[in-house]
């Protein structure tokens, strides 16, 4: 039996066949189901086709419902694979790309602030305490110590001079840059104290309720400490303040003002200064010159000092002169 040729205008015909069995009337589907209803089926569909005022052979609507049934035009996607899913992102890209870049910038944004924001400041902090402590501390410690020796005229200024410029390089060596720092401030503190000039004098006047106390010390029975409360002036006027540490519990601290231990015979002789008119002539009793740790006096003097001067203390008992 000779095939007949399909001309193009029965291919698209007959796919038009098949349109119409899938969307146009959904019953005449149900109708392939049906045994020995072929024929009706052929029929209805030429039925629909005259109504159109299409002639359509039986033999072409006969390829068509035969292609419904071999699903010859029907569209069957590509299995799953790789290349399908990557195929489906990209089509889908719309709904996802927007979001995802949007996160990008967000991740890009937020790693530009760590960098700038912390990383690069904490890296900059760290290379410029290098730069500190192997350089900068090592020059100023040198430095300052050079200060010192130049105005000392005392070996115990050059010897704490030495002192503290050696702790300052021991501590940058061991990267403690805090510790170097309190070495240099001590140095500079160090300098002041040698270079300043000031004099001792006691406190006298209408605002001054004493010039001097004096202390039996009930630990020592007999023993009686005297002191007159003294204050560092510039010559060319203004206070000082200079490190000074108490005998009592050995602390330390800068003043201005404080009581200097004075032999008795000092001590009454500036009493009786004071009590004829409340007024002390000879009110000077040391002077520290530039160059010196420590002032000189021109009174007798066996040391020591104290910070406070209450009238009462628990381990002694204070009397006092001068007032108004």
């Amino acid at each position: 039996m000779v095939e007949h040729k399909k001309t193009l205008d029965e291919v698209l015909i007959a796919m038009d066949v098949v349109d119409t069995l899938r969307h146009r009337d959904q019953a005449l589907l149900k109708e392939l189901d049906r045994t020995g209803r072929k024929a009706e089926l052929v029929s209805r569909l030429r039925e629909i086709y005259e109504a159109q005022g299409i002639d359509v052979p039986d033999h072409v609507i006969e390829q068509g419902v035969k292609a419904l049934e071999e699903q010859r035009f029907r569209y069957a996607p590509p299995e799953g694979g790789f290349g399908v899913r990557l195929a489906k992102i990209y089509v889908s890209r719309d709904r996802w790309w927007k979001p995802l870049a949007g996160a990008f910038a967000a991740v890009a944004v937020g790693l530009g602030v760590y960098q700038f924001g912390i990383v690069g400041p904490q890296k900059a902090r760290a290379e410029a305490l290098q730069v500190e402590l192997t350089q900068t501390l090592p020059a100023d410690l040198a430095q300052a110590r050079d200060a010192v020796l130049d105005i000392s005229e005392t070996d115990t200024a050059d010897r704490l001079a030495e002192t503290y410029y050696q702790d300052g390089l021991a501590a940058a060596r061991a990267q403690q840059a805090s510790e170097a720092r309190a070495a240099l401030a001590s140095l500079e503190q160090l300098r002041g104290d040698v270079s300043v000039s000031y004099d001792v004098r006691v406190v006298y006047g209408p605002d001054e309720p004493r010039s001097g106390v004096f202390r039996i010390n009930e630990d020592a029975p007999g023993v009686t400490n005297y002191y007159l409360i003294v204050e560092a002036v510039r010559p060319s006027g203004g206070t000082v303040t200079v490190p000074i540490m108490s005998e009592e519990d050995q602390t330390s601290a800068r003043v201005s003002r404080w009581g200097q231990r004075v032999s008795q015979t000092a001590f009454d002789r500036i009493a009786a200064d004071k009590s004829d008119d409340l007024i002390i002539q000879d009110a000077i009793i040391g002077q520290k010159q530039s160059g010196q740790l420590a002032p000189e006096y021109t009174v007798e003097t066996p040391g020591g000092a104290i910070l406070e001067w209450q009238d009462e203390k628990d381990h002694c008992r204070t009397r006092r002169f001068g007032g108004n």
